[in-house]
Protein backbone atom coordinates (compact mmCIF):
# COMPACT_ATOMS: atom_id res chain seq x y z
CA UNK A 1 0.00 0.00 0.00
CA UNK A 2 1.73 3.08 -1.26
CA UNK A 3 2.08 6.25 1.25
CA UNK A 4 0.18 8.34 -0.73
CA UNK A 5 -2.61 5.81 -1.32
CA UNK A 6 -5.84 7.62 -0.48
CA UNK A 7 -7.76 5.53 2.68
CA UNK A 8 -10.98 5.36 3.43
CA UNK A 9 -11.10 4.31 7.67
CA UNK A 10 -14.66 3.08 8.27
CA UNK A 11 -15.37 3.65 11.80
CA UNK A 12 -12.64 6.05 12.89
CA UNK A 13 -13.65 7.35 15.87
CA UNK A 14 -14.21 3.82 17.41
CA UNK A 15 -11.64 1.76 19.14
CA UNK A 16 -10.20 0.02 16.75
CA UNK A 17 -10.99 2.56 14.28
CA UNK A 18 -8.64 5.42 16.01
CA UNK A 19 -5.99 3.16 16.82
CA UNK A 20 -5.68 2.31 12.97
CA UNK A 21 -6.03 6.19 12.41
CA UNK A 22 -2.62 6.77 14.78
CA UNK A 23 -1.30 3.74 13.57
CA UNK A 24 -1.39 4.88 9.73
CA UNK A 25 -0.38 8.55 10.53
CA UNK A 26 2.53 7.41 12.74
CA UNK A 27 3.94 4.79 9.32
CA UNK A 28 3.45 7.97 7.28
CA UNK A 29 0.44 7.50 5.85
CA UNK A 30 -1.75 11.12 5.31
CA UNK A 31 -4.32 10.88 2.70
CA UNK A 32 -7.36 9.88 4.99
CA UNK A 33 -10.88 9.67 4.27
CA UNK A 34 -12.64 10.55 7.55
CA UNK A 35 -16.49 11.27 7.55
CA UNK A 36 -18.22 11.08 10.58
CA UNK A 37 -21.26 8.81 11.59
CA UNK A 38 -23.07 12.03 11.31
CA UNK A 39 -21.68 12.46 7.61
CA UNK A 40 -22.15 8.63 6.58
CA UNK A 41 -24.55 6.70 7.91
CA UNK A 42 -22.80 3.43 6.93
CA UNK A 43 -26.75 1.72 7.54
CA UNK A 44 -27.98 3.73 4.42
CA UNK A 45 -27.01 1.90 1.14
CA UNK A 46 -28.26 5.54 -0.67
CA UNK A 47 -25.31 7.30 1.39
CA UNK A 48 -22.77 4.69 0.97
CA UNK A 49 -23.27 4.67 -2.73
CA UNK A 50 -22.80 8.18 -3.43
CA UNK A 51 -19.96 8.65 -0.89
CA UNK A 52 -17.93 5.75 -2.82
CA UNK A 53 -18.62 7.48 -6.09
CA UNK A 54 -17.57 10.90 -5.10
CA UNK A 55 -14.54 9.96 -2.98
CA UNK A 56 -13.05 7.06 -5.25
CA UNK A 57 -10.77 5.98 -2.25
CA UNK A 58 -8.01 3.03 -3.32
CA UNK A 59 -8.25 1.42 -0.04
CA UNK A 60 -11.22 0.80 2.86
CA UNK A 61 -10.29 -0.55 6.36
CA UNK A 62 -13.89 -1.40 7.57
CA UNK A 63 -13.54 -1.17 11.33
CA UNK A 64 -17.19 0.02 11.91
CA UNK A 65 -19.52 -2.01 13.76
CA UNK A 66 -22.10 -2.32 16.38
CA UNK A 67 -20.26 -4.11 19.15
CA UNK A 68 -20.70 -5.18 23.12
CA UNK A 69 -20.61 -7.51 25.59
CA UNK A 70 -23.33 -10.32 26.44
CA UNK A 71 -25.76 -7.78 28.18
CA UNK A 72 -25.83 -5.44 24.81
CA UNK A 73 -26.10 -8.77 22.54
CA UNK A 74 -29.15 -10.22 24.76
CA UNK A 75 -30.82 -6.70 25.00
CA UNK A 76 -30.28 -5.83 21.37
CA UNK A 77 -30.10 -9.28 19.17
CA UNK A 78 -32.09 -7.54 16.37
CA UNK A 79 -30.05 -4.27 16.13
CA UNK A 80 -26.59 -6.43 15.87
CA UNK A 81 -27.32 -8.71 13.28
CA UNK A 82 -29.67 -6.13 11.18
CA UNK A 83 -26.91 -3.22 11.51
CA UNK A 84 -23.90 -5.20 11.24
CA UNK A 85 -25.43 -7.00 8.12
CA UNK A 86 -25.82 -3.39 6.64
CA UNK A 87 -22.64 -2.05 7.50
CA UNK A 88 -20.94 -5.06 5.81
CA UNK A 89 -22.81 -5.09 2.37
CA UNK A 90 -23.48 -1.76 1.97
CA UNK A 91 -19.50 -0.99 2.08
CA UNK A 92 -17.98 -3.87 0.48
CA UNK A 93 -20.46 -3.44 -2.43
CA UNK A 94 -19.69 -0.16 -2.99
CA UNK A 95 -16.00 -0.64 -2.75
CA UNK A 96 -16.57 -2.57 -5.54
CA UNK A 97 -18.43 -0.79 -7.61
CA UNK A 98 -16.33 2.03 -7.26
CA UNK A 99 -13.20 0.63 -7.77
CA UNK A 100 -11.27 -0.15 -4.69
CA UNK A 101 -8.95 -2.83 -4.93
CA UNK A 102 -7.90 -3.14 -1.34
CA UNK A 103 -10.58 -3.78 1.25
CA UNK A 104 -9.84 -5.14 4.58
CA UNK A 105 -12.95 -5.97 7.05
CA UNK A 106 -12.90 -6.52 10.38
CA UNK A 107 -14.32 -9.66 12.09
CA UNK A 108 -13.86 -11.11 15.54
CA UNK A 109 -13.03 -14.37 17.73
CA UNK A 110 -16.69 -15.33 18.42
CA UNK A 111 -17.48 -15.91 14.42
CA UNK A 112 -16.19 -19.32 15.61
CA UNK A 113 -18.17 -22.28 17.20
CA UNK A 114 -18.44 -22.26 20.80
CA UNK A 115 -16.78 -25.94 21.06
CA UNK A 116 -14.35 -25.69 18.36
CA UNK A 117 -10.80 -27.05 19.11
CA UNK A 118 -8.57 -25.12 21.26
CA UNK A 119 -6.57 -22.88 19.76
CA UNK A 120 -8.76 -22.08 16.99
CA UNK A 121 -7.78 -22.36 13.75
CA UNK A 122 -8.71 -20.25 10.69
CA UNK A 123 -10.50 -23.47 8.97
CA UNK A 124 -12.75 -24.16 11.99
CA UNK A 125 -15.35 -21.80 11.05
CA UNK A 126 -18.81 -23.04 10.11
CA UNK A 127 -17.89 -26.49 11.71
CA UNK A 128 -20.48 -26.56 14.00
CA UNK A 129 -22.97 -24.00 15.95
CA UNK A 130 -22.20 -20.70 17.59
CA UNK A 131 -21.90 -19.20 21.46
CA UNK A 132 -25.95 -18.06 21.68
CA UNK A 133 -24.88 -15.19 23.25
CA UNK A 134 -23.26 -13.50 20.90
CA UNK A 135 -25.32 -15.42 17.75
CA UNK A 136 -26.26 -12.24 16.13
CA UNK A 137 -23.29 -10.16 15.81
CA UNK A 138 -21.08 -13.67 15.10
CA UNK A 139 -23.89 -14.29 11.95
CA UNK A 140 -23.08 -11.05 10.50
CA UNK A 141 -19.62 -10.74 10.63
CA UNK A 142 -19.33 -14.50 9.18
CA UNK A 143 -21.62 -12.81 6.38
CA UNK A 144 -19.45 -9.96 6.13
CA UNK A 145 -16.23 -12.18 5.75
CA UNK A 146 -18.06 -14.55 3.11
CA UNK A 147 -18.35 -11.05 1.47
CA UNK A 148 -15.20 -9.96 0.87
CA UNK A 149 -14.26 -13.88 0.25
CA UNK A 150 -17.05 -14.68 -2.93
CA UNK A 151 -16.19 -10.76 -4.39
CA UNK A 152 -12.81 -11.43 -4.55
CA UNK A 153 -13.13 -15.11 -6.02
CA UNK A 154 -15.68 -13.79 -9.06
CA UNK A 155 -14.23 -10.16 -9.20
CA UNK A 156 -10.50 -10.67 -8.61
CA UNK A 157 -10.36 -7.70 -6.16
CA UNK A 158 -8.32 -7.81 -3.10
CA UNK A 159 -11.28 -7.95 0.09
CA UNK A 160 -10.27 -9.78 2.62
CA UNK A 161 -10.60 -10.11 6.68
CA UNK A 162 -9.11 -10.34 9.72
CA UNK A 163 -10.51 -11.89 13.12
CA UNK A 164 -8.98 -10.14 15.94
CA UNK A 165 -9.50 -11.47 19.76
CA UNK A 166 -10.85 -9.86 22.47
CA UNK A 167 -10.04 -6.45 22.33
CA UNK A 168 -9.01 -3.87 25.06
CA UNK A 169 -7.09 -0.26 25.20
CA UNK A 170 -7.68 3.69 24.52
CA UNK A 171 -11.34 4.55 23.47
CA UNK A 172 -13.27 0.99 24.81
CA UNK A 173 -16.74 1.63 25.69
CA UNK A 174 -17.31 1.91 29.52
CA UNK A 175 -20.98 1.81 29.80
CA UNK A 176 -21.30 -0.08 32.86
CA UNK A 177 -23.46 -3.20 31.08
CA UNK A 178 -22.64 -2.88 27.42
CA UNK A 179 -19.06 -2.61 27.42
CA UNK A 180 -16.76 -5.84 26.95
CA UNK A 181 -15.93 -7.78 30.00
CA UNK A 182 -12.37 -6.12 30.27
CA UNK A 183 -13.23 -2.45 30.10
CA UNK A 184 -16.12 -3.51 33.03
CA UNK A 185 -13.58 -4.93 35.04
CA UNK A 186 -11.29 -1.87 34.93
CA UNK A 187 -13.86 0.39 35.55
CA UNK A 188 -15.47 -1.75 38.30
CA UNK A 189 -11.68 -2.15 40.08
CA UNK A 190 -10.89 1.09 39.98
CA UNK A 191 -14.62 2.33 40.98
CA UNK A 192 -14.78 -0.03 43.99
CA UNK A 193 -10.82 1.32 44.99
CA UNK A 194 -11.70 4.73 45.37
CA UNK A 195 -14.84 4.02 47.11
CA UNK A 196 -13.24 2.05 49.58
CA UNK A 197 -16.21 -0.76 48.59
CA UNK A 198 -16.20 -4.00 50.40
CA UNK A 199 -16.74 -6.35 47.25
CA UNK A 200 -17.13 -6.28 43.81
CA UNK A 201 -19.66 -8.62 42.02
CA UNK A 202 -18.43 -10.56 38.88
CA UNK A 203 -20.60 -12.35 36.19
CA UNK A 204 -20.53 -15.72 35.98
CA UNK A 205 -18.36 -18.20 37.59
CA UNK A 206 -14.85 -16.47 36.32
CA UNK A 207 -13.64 -19.67 35.24
CA UNK A 208 -14.16 -18.89 31.09
CA UNK A 209 -11.04 -18.59 29.44
CA UNK A 210 -10.28 -15.51 27.37
CA UNK A 211 -7.73 -13.96 25.09
CA UNK A 212 -7.10 -10.16 24.81
CA UNK A 213 -4.71 -8.42 22.64
CA UNK A 214 -4.11 -4.85 22.88
CA UNK A 215 -5.66 -2.50 20.51
CA UNK A 216 -2.65 -0.68 19.13
CA UNK A 217 -0.71 -4.40 18.31
CA UNK A 218 -4.03 -4.93 16.43
CA UNK A 219 -3.75 -1.65 14.45
CA UNK A 220 -0.31 -2.64 13.44
CA UNK A 221 -1.02 -5.76 12.73
CA UNK A 222 -3.75 -4.64 10.33
CA UNK A 223 -1.48 -2.70 8.75
CA UNK A 224 1.11 -5.24 8.25
CA UNK A 225 -1.81 -7.32 6.37
CA UNK A 226 -2.72 -4.59 4.25
CA UNK A 227 0.95 -4.56 2.99
CA UNK A 228 0.98 -8.30 2.21
CA UNK A 229 1.02 -9.41 -1.36
CA UNK A 230 -1.44 -12.23 -1.50
CA UNK A 231 -3.57 -12.25 1.89
CA UNK A 232 -5.45 -15.32 3.40
CA UNK A 233 -9.27 -14.57 2.90
CA UNK A 234 -9.16 -14.00 6.51
CA UNK A 235 -6.68 -14.62 9.39
CA UNK A 236 -6.81 -14.72 13.52
CA UNK A 237 -5.01 -11.72 14.71
CA UNK A 238 -4.18 -12.56 18.53
CA UNK A 239 -1.55 -13.07 20.86
CA UNK A 240 -1.83 -17.27 21.16
CA UNK A 241 -1.95 -16.80 24.92
CA UNK A 242 -5.38 -16.56 26.86
CA UNK A 243 -6.11 -16.22 30.91
CA UNK A 244 -9.39 -17.06 33.04
CA UNK A 245 -11.84 -14.55 33.93
CA UNK A 246 -11.01 -15.03 37.37
CA UNK A 247 -6.85 -14.55 36.73
CA UNK A 248 -8.25 -11.20 34.84
CA UNK A 249 -9.86 -9.94 37.70
CA UNK A 250 -6.87 -10.62 40.16
CA UNK A 251 -4.51 -8.71 37.65
CA UNK A 252 -6.82 -5.56 37.29
CA UNK A 253 -7.72 -5.87 41.41
CA UNK A 254 -3.91 -5.98 42.05
CA UNK A 255 -2.96 -2.99 39.75
CA UNK A 256 -5.56 -0.77 40.84
CA UNK A 257 -4.46 -1.95 44.59
CA UNK A 258 -7.93 -3.12 45.48
CA UNK A 259 -8.44 -5.59 48.20
CA UNK A 260 -12.02 -6.29 48.66
CA UNK A 261 -13.57 -9.44 48.26
CA UNK A 262 -14.57 -10.51 44.59
CA UNK A 263 -18.09 -12.10 44.71
CA UNK A 264 -19.13 -14.15 41.63
CA UNK A 265 -22.96 -14.07 40.74
CA UNK A 266 -23.13 -17.59 39.36
CA UNK A 267 -26.47 -17.07 37.66
CA UNK A 268 -24.99 -15.10 35.37
CA UNK A 269 -24.19 -16.37 32.02
CA UNK A 270 -20.53 -16.96 31.62
CA UNK A 271 -20.41 -17.34 27.59
CA UNK A 272 -18.11 -19.54 25.68
CA UNK A 273 -15.81 -21.44 28.13
CA UNK A 274 -12.74 -20.62 26.15
CA UNK A 275 -11.39 -18.79 23.23
CA UNK A 276 -8.18 -18.80 21.80
CA UNK A 277 -6.91 -17.99 18.62
CA UNK A 278 -4.29 -20.40 16.94
CA UNK A 279 -2.17 -17.01 15.39
CA UNK A 280 0.23 -19.31 13.45
CA UNK A 281 -0.66 -18.15 9.82
CA UNK A 282 -0.16 -14.57 11.08
CA UNK A 283 3.36 -15.28 12.78
CA UNK A 284 4.63 -17.19 9.71
CA UNK A 285 3.77 -13.97 7.72
CA UNK A 286 6.52 -12.03 10.05
CA UNK A 287 4.05 -10.38 12.64
CA UNK A 288 3.80 -11.06 16.61
CA UNK A 289 1.97 -9.09 19.33
CA UNK A 290 4.20 -7.08 21.37
CA UNK A 291 1.97 -5.53 24.47
CA UNK A 292 1.87 -8.04 27.20
CA UNK A 293 -1.30 -8.32 28.99
CA UNK A 294 0.65 -6.81 32.47
CA UNK A 295 1.77 -3.96 30.51
CA UNK A 296 -1.82 -3.42 28.91
CA UNK A 297 -3.70 -3.26 32.27
CA UNK A 298 -1.31 -0.55 33.26
CA UNK A 299 -1.86 1.68 30.60
CA UNK A 300 -5.49 0.70 30.28
CA UNK A 301 -6.40 1.69 33.85
CA UNK A 302 -3.76 5.24 32.76
CA UNK A 303 -5.95 5.65 29.77
CA UNK A 304 -9.44 5.21 31.83
CA UNK A 305 -7.68 7.69 34.18
CA UNK A 306 -7.15 10.20 31.69
CA UNK A 307 -10.19 10.06 29.29
CA UNK A 308 -12.59 10.40 32.56
CA UNK A 309 -10.60 13.46 33.94
CA UNK A 310 -11.44 14.60 30.27
CA UNK A 311 -14.68 13.99 30.01
CA UNK A 312 -13.81 12.22 27.32
CA UNK A 313 -15.13 8.28 29.02
CA UNK A 314 -16.83 6.56 26.24
CA UNK A 315 -20.54 5.02 27.63
CA UNK A 316 -22.55 3.53 24.85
Amino acid sequence: MRKDSLIYVAGHRGMVGSAVLRALRQGGWSNLLLPSREELDLCDSAQVDAYFDRERPEAVVVAAARVGGIHANGAYPAVFIRDNLAIALNVVHAAYENGVQRLLFLGSSCIYPRQAAQPMREDCLLTSALEPTNEPYSIAKIAGLKLCQYYRKQYGVCFHSAMPTNLYGPGDNYHPENGHVFAHLIRRFLEAREADAPSVALWGTGSPRREFLHVEDLAHALIHLLQLEDPQDWINVGTGTDVSIAELAGLIAREVGYEGKLDYDTSRPDGTPRKLLDVSRLNATGWKANISLEEGIQRTCEDFRRERAAGRLREV
